[in-house]
This record gives C-alpha cells, sequence and structure tokens, in this order.
C-alpha cells in the first residue's frame, strides 16, 4: 500500500515537472520511418529514463522489473501514456518473466508500435548495453534508436551506480538520436549488441563527455557478454 502512494506521488510529481521542460530532439529519424511505415525500438541510459519520460512518445511499450523498485514507475508510465511491461532478470538461473516481457514486446512492437529499453538496467554497469534490445530488434526487424538525453539544469545521483539524472524545473532537455541500427541478417547477437552499445557509448561521448567517462568499456570483439549477465533493459530498476 506505502509503494502504491510512493508511486502515485512521483507520477504526479514527474507529471507536473514535464509540464515545466521544454523537450527539443536533435537529428530525429522518427518522421522519416514512420513516413514509410516503420516502428522502432528506444534504446537509452538508465541515467536517462526521466528525462525520456518527460519527452515521451505515447504508445509506447516500455519494461520494467517485477521489482518494488519497479512497481514505483508504473503510475507514472501509464499516466504519461506509455505501456509498461512486467518482467525481470532471472535470479539463480531462474527466469522471472523476463522472457515473456520481451515476447510481449515483439507483439507490440509487431502491431505497429515503439518499445522502449533502458539498455544497461536494471543493476549495471553502466553504459553496458545488455543483450535484450538487441534480440527484440532482430526478431522484430525494428531498427534501434540510440538516444541520449542531456538536461541544461540537473542534479545527478553521484552515489547511484547509473548516475541517475533529475531534470530541473523549466529547464530545457536536450534528446540527441543516432542513425537508426538495423539488424544485419545472419549477424550474431553479441555482435549486434556490441553495435548498439558502441553506438550508444559514442553519443554521450559527444554529447555528455563529462558523464560518459562514468560507463564501462566495451567488451573486445570476439568476447561474448556471460549468459548470467542480465538478459534485458529495464525502463527502472
Amino acid at each position: 500500500m506505502l509503494i502504491q502512494i510512493l508511486a502515485h506521488i512521483i507520477a504526479v510529481a514527474i507529471t507536473v515537472l514535464r509540464w515545466t521542460c521544454r523537450v527539443t530532439y536533435h537529428d530525429d529519424p522518427r518522421p522519416k520511418l514512420r513516413k514509410n511505415g516503420e516502428t522502432y525500438v528506444y534504446s537509452f541510459l538508465h541515467a536517462h529514463q526521466v528525462g525520456l519520460i518527460i519527452g515521451r512518445e505515447k504508445g509506447t511499450g516500455a519494461m520494467v522489473s517485477r521489482s518494488k523498485d519497479g512497481e514505483l514507475i508504473v503510475p507514472l508510465l501509464k499516466m504519461s501514456g506509455c505501456v509498461p511491461v512486467r518482467g525481470s532478470n532471472r535470479v539463480n538461473r531462474k527466469d522471472r518473466g523476463g522472457r515473456a516481457a520481451l515476447h510481449t514486446l515483439v507483439d507490440h512492437v509487431l502491431s505497429g508500435n515503439p518499445a522502449a529499453l533502458a539498455v544497461d538496467g536494471p543493476r549495471g554497469p553502466r553504459g553496458r548495453v545488455h543483450k535484450g534490445v538487441a534480440l527484440l530488434s532482430q526478431q522484430t526487424g525494428a531498427p534501434v534508436l540510440n538516444l541520449v538525453a542531456i538536461s541544461r539544469s540537473r542534479w545527478t545521483a553521484t552515489k547511484a551506480w547509473d548516475r541517475m539524472q533529475m531534470p530541473w524545473p523549466f529547464t530545457r532537455i536536450d534528446g540527441y538520436f543516432d542513425v537508426p541500427i538495423y539488424p544485419i541478417e545472419g549477424e550474431k547477437l553479441e555482435a549486434y549488441r556490441q553495435r548498439i552499445e558502441a553506438s550508444l557509448q559514442a553519443l554521450e561521448v559527444q554529447h555528455d563527455l563529462s558523464e560518459s567517462r562514468f560507463n564501462v568499456k566495451g567488451v573486445n570483439a570476439g568476447e561474448s557478454v556471460s549468459d548470467d549477465d542480465e538478459d534485458f533493459g529495464r525502463m527502472a530498476a
């Protein structure tokens, strides 16, 4: 009960904050994709999720963990017009709904709607893209849109693993897109994951150099991420 009350307080607070902020997108590929009848998958850092919820696209399916922390963000997503899809990573090699949630997102994208994943969530390390976004893209053919949200004025949780960023009221939020990343027929999942990670990290280096230095370095070519790593990105921890 307490979590539900807190979740609705957070939802109202962020909704009010959204009304005060101005969001500007740069190099936005979405109009062309929509004109061509293509949907897409948003890929972003866990640190940027508040800024991106403020600039949300209605109808976006967002994966959220089944944890108590994930519960906190569900009312906010619903209030923002997004579609929460619940699922968690494996614990002691037992799946907690992550794969079922991914299948739900696949159906969501195939129906013509976008999806969104905080690709280094829910526990990091910061900047390490987990394989769920690559798998979702491969299974749907939808391109991955890497996006960083940079608030002109912000508070940063410097003690948190993701260095979560909270925009201040009445600030401007700049959303920077990289070019759409498409799956390649016959490409291994790990190779695709590495392409997405390299693009996302380079995008933050270009637009927020001071924060990008906290990202984990990408794995070397040919080195795969362990199956015990997080399977899927998250909208929230």
